[in-house]
């Protein structure tokens, strides 16, 4: 089962800058989950629409220019940073989940999605790009279908098979507050990845690793690491 640290390694750094994703990978995760903000001609790493919470700034994130965002203290001294210098620490082996929360032109956001691949030298089969907004990830898979998709849900999704069909998803991405064995063995059956999303108790992760989970997303990975041990070599590559 995959480990993938929820905005870095939350839990002991602030969420989403660089050095909660550095601490994520020295933790012994497998990967990372960031979330992508197309503001004022930019793609930014930033979760919440408003700035009081992470920030020194105030006010809603797409009001505001990218000159007045990049000079925040996004926690410890650290700037919000972009997508590209995200992708640029990030070792090649591990894997990257890029969820997009805020898009004004998919085009611009893909635009820069591009040049931090051919910056970071990022590998694309290591890489998915997910999101709640489902009509997104329906234009991505026409425009895009070497993507692979997560489709992320907060409750039990009763049009599952038709969405798999649409966008040839490659991942289900399911709240933890709704998850069961039925509804990931019917996921299973999709030939999709199941993977699990808020998960910080020890008695969870191993739930749902018994329940045959593909993968974990986590705020502590190094508590995940040290509950679940060493990662068996994962095919994440492989064809849906």
């Amino acid at each position: 089962m995959l480990i993938l640290a929820h905005r870095g390694a939350s839990k002991a750094a602030p969420e989403n800058t660089l050095s909660a994703f550095d601490l994520a990978i020295h933790q012994g995760a497998d990967g990372i989950e960031f979330d992508t903000m197309e503001v004022d001609n930019h793609v930014i790493v930033f979760h919440d629409r408003w700035l009081e919470r992470t920030t020194d700034g105030e006010g809603l994130v797409a009001d505001k220019p990218i000159d007045y965002l990049r000079s925040l203290d996004a926690g410890n001294g650290e700037p919000i940073p972009f997508l590209y210098e995200v992708l640029q620490i990030l070792p090649h082996h591990c894997i990257c989940n890029v969820e997009i929360k805020q898009v004004t032109k998919l085009d611009t956001w893909l635009r820069h999605f591009d040049k931090a691949m051919e910056l970071s030298g990022f590998p694309q089969d290591n890489m998915i790009v997910s999101s709640f907004n489902h009509h997104w990830l329906n234009q991505l898979s026409r425009k895009r279908p070497e993507f692979k998709l997560g489709i992320l849900t907060a409750g039990v999704l009763e049009n599952c098979h038709d969405l798999v069909n649409t966008m040839n998803a490659y991942s289900f991405h399911v709240d933890l507050e709704v998850v069961s064995k039925e509804y990931i063995d019917e996921l299973k059956t999709l030939n999709a990845k199941v993977m699990v999303f808020t998960v910080d108790k020890v008695e969870d992760m191993q739930m749902l690793s018994e329940w045959g989970v593909d993968g974990i997303f986590t705020n502590v990975p190094d508590k995940a690491r040290a509950a679940l041990g060493k990662c068996e070599m994962y095919q994440f590559a492989d064809a849906r």
